[in-house]
């Protein structure tokens, strides 16, 4: 799953519904990473003019707060906890062993955009450590046959769906 392309057309029109708001920049960067996954660079001069602020003002948001990025991510954001009570009961053998299976080192995306590795401070689930997220769900009491099943799940997932399009044009 590639990135979106940028629909200039629509980050104007995104733009044009948050131009007037006072606090309206977070609003706008939240609505442009959910609309093309990501906030791209390249429309962040845009951005700036039109919420009368310096490039720089509109970047430091984007580089404070981790829900935005700069760069495509995966269609799964595969989320580890490095909180102390993961930490304890082995997230970082976890860790190890997901950068192992998708060949990733945090904040890296795979080729194919499935899937996006990053690391978080604390997921709010110590009750269930060592922990994960995968977009918004939530798997607790991890071990490496449970993580394996859990990438195997998503790509799986994903095959099927190819599968029924290659079947389609059949």
């Amino acid at each position: 799953m590639k990135p979106k392309e940028i629909d200039w057309d629509k980050l104007t029109s995104i733009i044009g519904e948050h131009r007037d708001e006072k606090w309206g920049l977070i609003p706008l960067l939240q609505d442009i990473q959910e609309t093309f996954g990501y906030v791209p660079p390249e429309s962040i001069n845009l951005i700036a003019s039109a919420m009368k602020l310096f490039p720089t003002e509109v970047q430091g948001v984007i580089s404070f707060y981790s829900g935005f990025s700069v760069k495509p991510k995966g269609k799964y954001i595969l989320r580890v906890c490095r909180g102390t009570a993961c930490h304890v009961k082995g997230g970082q053998s976890i860790l190890r062993l997901v950068k192992r299976e998708l060949a990733l080192n945090e904040g890296e995306t795979t080729s194919d955009y499935q899937f996006t590795l990053e690391t978080t401070a604390c997921l709010g689930a110590c009750a269930l450590a060592p922990t994960t997220m995968v977009n918004r769900a939530y798997f607790g009491k991890l071990s490496p046959p449970k993580v394996n099943n859990i990438l195997v799940e998503y790509g799986k997932e994903e095959k099927e769906k190819l599968k029924d399009v290659i079947d389609e044009e059949d």
